[in-house]
């Protein structure tokens, strides 16, 4: 009872000066071991990031070749460079799919490659900070190192970290949405840029994990109840998250058994990178990459019906690069 009322009579702020300089070791020492602790210091509610309206010189780009880091930097190029998309001194947070145990050749995380070279590209471009993280469904630390992510990353200068349930705020939108409250990583959406990086991938639940399906690794708490009406869910979370930028990763594809994988003989070499300002446009182009039809894609279909972006990849301006 003393903890409790010792943690209310205390701001966020004075609780964490006091831990620093251990002062509140004494009153305080139970409250710090209880996992739930954070409950004390509510996050603010949080309205959706500004949709800045980027727009490339092509609807979506699609480069190929036999290095995922170079068809990388091509996609962007044939964008129209980086500079459209992060601006000097801007803070960049890249998202990649960091959710599994498994090496690159998995193909169940992002291609380490590709994150290299958006970290690369962004600091060419004058960013003062990129940060990658992501919401790992395994143990993160092994996540991020097996993964090839963290180490690849880093090696580009990027600042990545394991995000923080304590750094986070509320979802809050102007219309009644199932993830209202739901608290997400405060970086994701209070950041200059975002850049939403996701493996195309098989899915047991939705068909395919595409972009809009990897926005879940910004959501903090307990994500796995967002599989229950996980279309109307998702499309209200990328409407409020409003990717800068859509890179989806398709140089080796999962084909069965996903999210996780792990049989090499489910992985398909497709040498792709695809990118897109529309992640709806972006996830519905990526359906044809995996032999499926965006109508079967819930998400797809709740986001091109909300006008939240378009679905129509006959009607797109797409450049390929080869």
């Amino acid at each position: 009872m003393f903890n409790h009322l010792f943690a209310k009579q205390l701001s966020r702020n004075q609780f964490l000066k006091l831990a620093a300089t251990g002062a509140v070791c004494a009153a305080g020492n139970a409250l710090l071991a209880q996992p739930a602790a954070a409950e004390f210091f509510p996050a603010a509610n949080a309205g959706p990031r500004p949709k800045k309206g980027y727009k490339g010189k092509y609807d979506l780009t699609v480069a190929r070749g036999d290095d995922p880091y170079a068809i990388t930097v091509k996609a962007i190029e044939a964008m129209g460079g980086m500079a459209r998309f992060v601006k000097p001194d801007s803070t960049v947070v890249i998202k990649p799919n960091m959710a599994w145990d498994r090496t690159p050749e998995q193909a169940a995380n992002t291609n380490p490659q590709v994150v290299a070279a958006l970290v690369d590209l962004c600091y060419n471009v004058g960013a003062r900070r990129v940060k990658v993280f992501d919401n790992s469904c395994n143990e993160a630390r092994r996540v991020y190192e097996r993964s090839g992510i963290a180490a690849a990353a880093e090696k580009s200068g990027a600042k990545v970290v394991f995000p923080s349930t304590w750094d986070v705020v509320k979802m809050k939108c102007g219309y009644d949405s199932p993830m209202v409250g739901w608290p997400l990583f405060r970086d994701a959406v209070e950041c200059d840029t975002f850049i939403n990086v996701p493996i195309a991938k098989h899915h047991g639940l939705t068909g395919l994990t595409l972009s809009m399906k990897n926005l879940m690794g910004i959501c903090s708490d307990n994500r796995g109840r967002i599989h229950v009406d996980i279309g109307r869910k998702l499309a209200d979370l990328t409407d409020f998250i409003s990717p800068d930028l859509t890179v989806i990763d398709a140089f080796r594809v999962l084909t069965a058994h996903g999210p996780a994988g792990g049989d090499l003989a489910d992985v398909q070499m497709m040498n792709t990178v695809v990118a897109a300002t529309d992640p709806v446009l972006a996830d519905a182009y990526a359906c044809q990459l995996m032999n499926r039809s965006a109508a079967d894609i819930s998400y797809i279909q709740q986001a091109r019906d909300r006008g939240i972006g378009s679905a129509d990849v006959s009607g797109a301006k797409i450049m390929q690069v080869l």
